[in-house]
């Protein structure tokens, strides 16, 4: 990537967005300061890192023992350092729709020590051989997924017996907020609540206890961006659920 194309993308864009133009696989492009978010080292630090910390607690387990893990809608690429510094893979597959991502995941997993693969393809047909990768790590990609069901299915396919999906997930609430629609673009009538995201995943073969799910409540999910609780107000004991993290298992 040229010198002046890393200082573009290092600062937040000025115009307005595009339309979303749909693909025929459904996916709808995110607006221009979606896509600079995803790239963002702010985005690492407060948006991934820490998912990944409560997934590793939900996974109950040791981290290590993945050999080939996929982050589906790997966008800029930064969880893939993240996951390799946890997991130690030997392999990391970085998918995503859009071109322009997977260029600027490669800056990302350049700095891996392990083998890293970017592809384009999408979370309802990732071109993965059947019973092939031990961890799929699919973080704000699926509430951008048209049929959710079909996604669910093809992580289970390619999951090999005993693999782990670990799901970190913004849910209805959140994502039909007015900053959200105003800022980012979805498809809205995909949109689930935490309850229907883990009905789902159970339909679908998925194996979990109420001790691999967490719903956290981070400052940037709430209405207020933690405003109230910036100014000395405790949050709330009862607030809709924003956000699912859920570590699933295929049987063995």
């Amino acid at each position: 990537m040229s010198a002046a194309r890393r200082a573009s993308a290092a600062a937040p864009p000025t115009s307005r967005p595009p339309r979303p133009v749909a693909d025929p696989d459904g996916w709808i492009r995110d607006t221009r300061f979606g896509n600079w978010l995803i790239t963002s080292d702010m985005w690492a630090e407060h948006v991934v890192r820490a998912p990944v910390t409560d997934l590793v607690h939900l996974l109950g387990h040791a981290v290590t023992g993945y050999p080939a893990i996929v982050d589906v809608g790997c966008g800029g690429g930064k969880a893939l350092p993240i996951l390799e510094e946890v997991f130690s893979p030997d392999v990391l597959i970085g998918i995503d729709p859009d071109p322009e991502m997977i260029e600027r995941a490669g800056a990302a997993g350049a700095r891996c020590r392990c083998r890293v693969e970017l592809r384009l393809g999408h979370a309802a047909a990732l071109g993965l051989p059947d019973q092939s990768v031990d961890m799929i790590f699919c973080h704000q990609t699926f509430h951008h997924v048209p049929d959710p069901p079909r996604a669910a299915r093809e992580f289970y396919r390619a999951l090999k017996p005993g693999g782990v999906l670990l799901f970190a997930e913004s849910c209805a609430p959140f994502i039909r907020s007015l900053l959200v629609r105003v800022l980012f673009r979805h498809p809205l009538d995909a949109q689930m609540p935490a309850e229907d995201y883990l009905r789902l995943l159970r339909s679908t073969g998925f194996e979990f206890t109420a001790d691999n799910v967490s719903t956290p409540y981070p400052w940037w999910s709430r209405r207020d961006l933690g405003a109230f609780e910036w100014f000395g107000r405790p949050r709330p004991a009862n607030h809709p659920k924003t956000l699912l993290n859920v570590a699933a298992f295929k049987p063995r």
